[in-house]
């Protein structure tokens, strides 16, 4: 029985660096679902593909190559639009989902966990996963910390731009009436705003440690 760490949350909040952190703590998988529309546009795009088709959508998701998710290419805004229009595939989303409950079922290396983020884990992919965070920020201090992150990877971009950008996204990805971001009822609440990256991965900890441990004693034997 594997056991899934589910950290759902806004953009920028620090899901991502949590859930890694979380996954080398226990020595569990970690999955980015964020990245896998990223993989699947960019994979289209080098294909010489169209985005807009389904049929050359789906043949990347069905391929998806996740040694390439540290890539700052999946990173650019080119990447970014063309994420959102495969996204709207139907099929494609079926895909995606199911390759997110595969790697849940069966983590990569054999590990005992996985600790998967995105904006849907632990309402729609992994409902009963053992340990459900919600990480969440104000906008303004997501979109310093995503100005950063864009920065180190040389990426230059407009501040407020990006706090325009992660609200309309906020918007779209709370509105959207398939798999709309909500935090699960059984998740606990994280806001990171006045955290660092240290404060905010004890403050994590605590939250899934009794769970997590929970579930490995619960776990049949032999």
């Amino acid at each position: 029985m594997t056991i899934v760490i589910a950290v759902d949350g806004t953009a920028a909040s620090g899901k991502g660096t949590l859930a890694k952190k979380l996954a080398a703590h226990f020595g569990f998988a970690h999955l980015d679902s964020g990245a896998l529309y990223r993989l699947v546009a960019l994979a289209v795009q080098e294909q010489g593909g169209d985005p807009a088709a389904e049929p050359d959508a789906l043949r990347a998701a069905h391929a998806l190559d996740l040694t390439r998710a540290g890539e700052p290419a999946i990173r650019s805004d080119l990447i970014g639009k063309l994420a959102s229009q495969v996204s709207a595939h139907p099929s494609v989303r079926a895909a995606l989902l199911q390759f997110q409950r595969d790697f849940a079922a069966k983590p990569l290396g054999g590990s005992p966990g996985a600790v998967i983020d995105g904006r849907d884990i632990g309402t729609v992919v992994c409902p009963r996963a053992a340990a459900k965070l919600f990480v969440d920020a104000k906008p303004a201090v997501r979109a310093h910390r995503r100005w950063l992150e864009l920065k180190a990877m040389g990426i230059a971009r407009d501040e407020s731009a990006l706090r325009r950008e992660i609200e309309a996204r906020d918007r779209a990805d709370r509105d959207r009436p398939v798999s709309p971001m909500v935090p699960a009822e059984d998740a606990d609440l994280l806001d990171t705003s006045d955290l660092d990256i240290d404060a905010a991965f004890a403050a994590a900890l605590a939250l899934v440690t009794p769970k997590v441990e929970a579930a490995l004693k619960a776990r049949p034997r032999g």
